[in-house]
Parts: C-alpha cells; structure tokens; sequence
C-alpha cells in the first residue's frame, strides 16, 4: 500500500500490545497500562463503527534471541528485556478488559526474534498487518496501545511510511516512562503522525 493507492478510504483501529505482560503485574509492566487498557475498551465499544477494520497486535515471544536477558545477563531496557509475552501463557493473551473487543483480525509479532512495530506480524493464515489493512481498502489509522515509547511509536511510524494517514490517540496509550514518551511524540510529529486525543476525533 502506498500514497499513490487513491481507491482505499477505510479506517483502521490498530490496538498494539494491549497484554497483561506490559500492565501492573506483568513481567514488563508499564504504569497505567491497565487503565489504557479499559480506557480502549470503552472507547472500541462505543466508536466500533467509524472503524471498518479493528486489529491487535500482540508480543508473542518464542525464542527471541539477545531480545531477553536471562540470567546472569541483566536487562538493559534499550535493546535487551526481561522475558515478557511469552507465547501460549495468560500474560500474552489479549488483557481481559478487550473480552469483548472481538477483533477483525490479530497478528502476533516476535517469536523469533524482537518485534517492536506491528507490520512485522502475522495472522493466523500468514497475512501481515499490511495485508490486512490493504484487503480491507485501509486509508487511515488510529493507533493506541502499549506502549507509547515504544511498539506503539513503531507501529505508527510504518503505518505512516506506507502512506496511511496515521494517528495515535494520545489519551489511549501509555509510555514507558514519561521522558520516553515526550521523545517519541515529538519524534512522530517530526514524522507527520497526527497526535489527538480519543474525545477530539
């Protein structure tokens, strides 16, 4: 999908990494991650239809190599984490506030390897998140999730280089930490992500 593709108008909802994991009392809690987490439950639930495709991501960890430090190796929370998401536990499932979400579709991300943005998933059959939103006629997309700084700045950064015009709904998502959340807004501002809030929209 690119800028040129004038015949696809959708919108898109891409919930990122929205994981008990990534919320307090995960393996790699981020503050306010499980009020984010209800916070884009109410929201999906009363604007689902302004959205003609709502998809999740989630951190799905088999074997990710020098992406987890295990002892004695300590994290150092730039490119090396404590093991997080791992596949097939309660932790990696989708947080229990998005029960009744009931996604168009899911991509998992990461088993073998560090996957921060979402376009580097698949679903089940094997479609990536480009796919997706290219099979579903998607022009734009909002992005909320888990976290901010992080596998939400890249996914919003690749939604946006393929030519989707591409928002993160500031109010709907939750940074590691508060410096790192300040970079990475202005880093996709600089980038021509859209920044708005959930009630401006």
């Amino acid at each position: 999908m690119t800028s040129t593709d004038t015949t696809a108008t959708g919108r898109a909802l891409i919930v990122v990494d929205v994981q008990p994991t990534f919320c307090e009392g995960g393996e790699l809690a981020v503050e306010g991650g499980n009020a984010v987490a209800q916070a884009i439950a109410v929201f999906a639930a009363e604007r689902r239809a302004d959205y003609d495709l709502v998809v999740t991501t989630q951190d799905w960890h088999v074997d990710p190599g020098h992406h987890f430090a295990t002892a004695p190796a300590v994290p150092d929370f730039v490119d090396t984490w404590p093991p997080h998401g791992l596949a097939g536990t309660p932790n990696a499932e989708l947080h229990p506030a998005l029960a009744d979400l009931a996604p168009d579709a899911s991509v998992k991300k990461g088993e073998y390897q560090a996957a921060y943005s979402g376009f580097e998933g698949v679903d089940g059959e094997g479609r990536t998140l480009e796919q997706l939103l290219r099979d579903a006629g998607v022009s734009s997309t909002d992005v909320v999730g888990i976290a901010e700084s992080h596998c939400v700045r890249a996914t919003a950064l690749d939604a946006h280089a393929l030519g989707l015009a591409t928002r993160v709904l500031t109010d709907l998502t939750v940074p590691v930490s508060e410096d790192l959340g300040a970079a990475a807004r202005v880093e996709l501002a600089a980038a021509g992500v859209e920044l708005a809030r959930s009630t401006e929209v």
